[in-house]
């Protein structure tokens, strides 16, 4: 829905579905009921979330009128879109393997270009602005050595590129502005901010400017432009909160680089303060280490130092007491709980992000991004339209707070 701070939606990829038969099913009816509580009276939006079998379903002529047809019978329309994970989501083991084919592969381009032209497709006419979040390159450790790190980010670089060069064909067909919005995420080649900055900087500008001027014959104005308008940065709250990275100096590293953020993904991360009762908050954070989703960690220790885990069972097996100070847990948890028995969450750094949102607006696309409902503890869990519903409305009380 539109706020005075930008469009409002959240993520289906909360609702299973790997084709788009199934996927379609879900949203119809779930989208009634939510719209209902949370937008009655105006449009709302939603974050589409296709894996691959349901974008190539969608690609089908009639599949994607009956939902263009759908969407204005419900008052409901499409601005942003989640293209990081590819395949299955829910009901399967998951972890690292949400980042294959990661953008050293062909398929991960041809899935991407197909989901912009069903963007494209389905974007309101009055609306010409619209994104699709990503995976950040590639997962690190499948790349142990540094030369073959570099490569897999030159080739991850170019692929990307490639589905520039659609964008910009979009853009001279149809005027619309699309973005592929890089989400960094723990454990990615572009694991935080600082990385997504740093690749942004010294790696995609130099070699963009160049592919770019040589395929499409412009200035390297021009290219730079290009590569601004239509390489963004996926602001995940969660994933940034993970990484100890405070939003202030983040954003406005951003802004002084021109650097844009095509969207924020409203999310929220577990936190344990291990300063009391540590032995008792390590039993308690056990019962979130379930074997779907990778579960990265991020130890700040006494020392004053970081010590970073590639899941949860391995920051678990590492713990001594009075050497772990407080750890963050990426762990989508909702958003409107802030405290979970002896653990706590990152809801504070949601507030702060929506705080500046509020003050200088830097994204015009806000997409609420809770998927673990299914694997949370019995205690925490309500009914998902209800739980949805609820995000929703808590994300409006803090934009108007």
């Amino acid at each position: 829905m539109i706020t005075p701070y930008g469009h409002l939606t959240y993520c289906s990829n909360i609702h299973t579905g790997e084709d788009w038969q199934h996927h379609f099913g879900i949203l119809q009816e779930s989208i009634p009921a939510i719209k209902k509580s949370v937008s009655p009276q105006n449009p709302m939006g939603i974050g589409l979330r296709l894996a691959n079998q349901a974008s190539i379903d969608l690609s089908d002529p009639s599949n994607l009128l009956a939902l263009k047809k759908w969407l204005q019978e419900s008052d409901c329309y499409v601005f942003t879109m989640n293209g990081f994970p590819y395949g299955g989501f829910h009901n399967v083991v998951v972890k690292d393997q949400v980042h294959a084919p990661d953008w050293t592969h062909q398929e991960r381009v041809d899935y991407t270009i197909r989901l912009f032209h069903i963007l494209a497709e389905i974007l309101p006419e009055d609306l010409n602005e619209g994104g699709i979040s990503t995976s950040p390159l590639s997962y690190r450790f499948w790349w142990n050595e540094a030369q073959a790190l570099e490569k897999a980010t030159q080739k991850a670089t170019l692929n990307m590129l490639s589905v520039v060069d659609k964008l910009i064909d979009i853009r001279e067909k149809t005027g619309k502005i699309l973005h592929l919005d890089i989400e960094p995420e723990p454990d990615g080649i572009l694991g935080n901010a600082a990385d997504f900055i740093s690749w942004y900087q010294h790696v995609l500008i130099p070699i963009g400017k160049a592919y770019l001027q040589e395929k499409h014959h412009i200035s390297e104005e021009e290219a730079l432009e290009a590569i601004r308008t239509h390489i963004q940065m996926c602001y995940d709250v969660c994933h940034i909160a993970v990484a100890f990275e405070e939003p202030k100096p983040v954003l406005a590293q951003l802004h002084e680089l021109g650097i844009k953020v095509g969207k924020i993904q409203i999310s929220s991360a577990i936190k344990v303060d291990f300063s009391k009762n540590p032995l008792e908050k390590i039993k308690a954070i056990a019962q979130y280490n379930e074997a779907s989703y990778l579960h990265q960690v991020v130890a700040l220790m006494n020392d004053g130092t970081f010590r970073e885990y590639p899941d949860l069972t391995e920051a678990i097996m590492d713990f001594e007491e009075n050497k772990h100070r407080e750890w963050r847990v990426h762990f989508h948890v909702p958003l409107f709980i802030d405290t979970y028995g002896l653990l706590t969450s990152t809801q504070s750094e949601i507030v702060k992000t929506l705080k500046i949102q509020k003050e200088q607006p830097f994204s015009n696309h806000l997409e609420i991004e809770t998927y673990t409902w299914g694997v949370l503890p019995p205690e925490v869990q309500i009914p998902l339209n209800e739980s949805i519903a609820r995000e929703i409305e808590w994300v409006q009380h803090n934009l108007k707070g």
